[in-house]
Parts: C-alpha cells; structure tokens; sequence
C-alpha cells in the first residue's frame, strides 16, 4: 500500500510540474481513499504537501523570472486570510460535508481545465496598477476554500492573475505557484487547531511529489498541453464522481427528483456551451 500511495503522489507532482496545477486536487482522495486517513486529516495534510511542492515547483520559475512577485504576495495576502479562516471554520464542519465539498470542487476544476481556452485579450489591470478591491475579494474567496477543502485552487488562481494582474499567461502559472505556498501554509495554520498530523506520511507523500514534480518539469516542454489537460481533466471528472458517490447515500441516487436536476443542469451546461460558440463565431465573422 506505501508503494502505492508513493506511487500517486508522484502523480501529484508530474500534475503541477507540467501544468502549473491540478495534481493538489488528488491529494486529498489519495489520502482518505489510499492512506485510510480521516477526512480533515487528510485536508491539513493536503495543505502541507501543496504548499511544499509548490514552492520546489516556484523555483525554476523565477530562476526563469516568470514570477512577478509584488502581485503574487499581494494577492497571496488576501488568500491567506481566507484560508486562515476557511481552515478554521472547517473543524465545525462535518468530514462528509467536506468531502462532498471537495468532490464539488474537483468537478469545477475540471470543467476549467476541459472547457477551451478564451482568446488572448488586452489584459484587465495595467502594470504596476493592480485593481485592489477585485483581488482582495478574488484572494479571500479562494484561499476560503483552499482552506476548507485543501485544493490549492490552481485553475482558479491563474485566470485571477491573469484578469485581474494583468499578467501574461507563462507569468501567471508561475507567479500562481507562489500564491499556492502562501494560502496552503495558512490554511494549514488554521486547521492545526484542531488535527493531528501524522508527519511520517505527510513528509512521505510530500518527497514524492516534490520528485514528480521536477519530472514533470522537465516533460513539460515535450508533451501536447491541451491533449494532457484534457485528458487529465477526465480523470479529475472520474475521481469527482467516485468522491460523490461515496459520500452521498445510496437512496440519492435512484431517486428521480436527483436525475432531474442532473439533467437540467447537463442542459444548461450544453446550453452555456452552445451560445458561448455561437458568439465566438460571431465575433470571427465581424473581425
């Protein structure tokens, strides 16, 4: 079982290194579903394996000056806050509650990595002129559920950065990672109130995805990003659902009112799908 929890956890760190996120994402179920942890055990300790390997993966970022460090820690304060506060409103919250949470957050994950990538446009902020009130809202809404659930919240983080920082993308992921750093370690902070770490595993695990990775920087460059994405984005959709189904009670299921909804939000999404393409085509038409 150690082989294979080892074994997952370079998972997590081939993820970030290749894509600037989404391994953090399968730390939590790796912990829970793998290592038999309990649920806001495996929340504290995803945080302090996210905020690890993050800052192993920060550094040939900003040896390559992709790092833009005044927005990163400014829009990393805010995120800590949240994250303080989401870690610790998690110990009032019940361990499946948390988990359904989670499992929510991974489906949302992977819609941002499956949905198309929008046009390059003219960023949002200028440089040097951050729009203060939008990132602090942004930063402590994200680092409440980094805090919470224990998703490093990547896919969330780098379009913030991007929108609102103005940054170019390349910038973005690497400027993102720091962010990640500071509202896991913060999150963490707020969950040590209330959970025993077991440090062997965590520092196990941790090793691991620290040596993934460094691998998965160094494929980076030799792997198609959005044939990667998307694949890993399904494998995220899976692991949601695998998350729900184990949480949520068998009756909910078979019942009609649950497929109904499923449906109709199915709908919607093709719906948003099909007028989002509409208008993109439009728009190629007009220029």
């Amino acid at each position: 079982m150690t082989a294979l929890i080892v074994a997952a956890s370079l998972l997590i760190g081939v993820s970030l290194g290749i894509l600037g996120g989404g391994g953090s994402i399968l730390t939590v179920p790796i912990l829970v579903y793998l290592a038999g942890q309990d649920t806001k055990e495996a929340i504290a300790t995803s945080l302090f394996v996210v905020g690890v390997t993050s800052l192993a993966a920060l550094v040939p970022h900003a040896r390559a000056h992709r790092v833009r460090w005044r927005t990163g820690l400014f829009f990393g304060a805010f995120s800590m806050a949240g994250a303080y506060g989401g870690g610790r409103l998690a110990e009032y919250i019940p361990g499946t509650a948390l988990l359904i949470a989670f499992a929510l957050m991974m489906l949302a994950t992977a819609y941002a990595m499956l949905r198309r990538p929008r046009p390059a446009g003219e960023p949002k902020a200028r440089r040097g002129d951050l729009p203060l009130k939008h990132i602090a809202v942004e930063g402590l809404l994200v680092g409440a559920v980094t805090g919470l659930v224990g998703s490093g919240g990547g896919f969330l983080v780098v379009p913030a950065l991007a929108l609102l920082g103005g940054l170019p993308m390349g910038i973005a992921v690497g400027t993102s990672l720091l962010v990640i750093a500071m509202k896991s370690f913060a999150g963490l902070a707020g969950h040590l109130s209330g959970v025993t770490i077991d440090w062997g595993l965590a520092l196990t695990v941790t090793a691991a995805a620290v040596l993934g990775s460094l691998a998965g920087a160094r494929l980076a460059g030799r792997i198609p990003q959005d044939a990667l994405r998307k694949a890993f984005g399904w494998f995220v959709v899976a692991m949601g659902v695998f998350v729900l189904t184990r949480q949520l009670d068998s009756g909910l299921w078979t019942h009609p009112a649950t497929w109904a909804v499923l449906g109709a939000a199915g709908a919607a999404t093709a719906a948003a799908g099909a007028v989002r393409r509409a208008r993109s085509r439009t728009v190629a038409t007009r220029e």
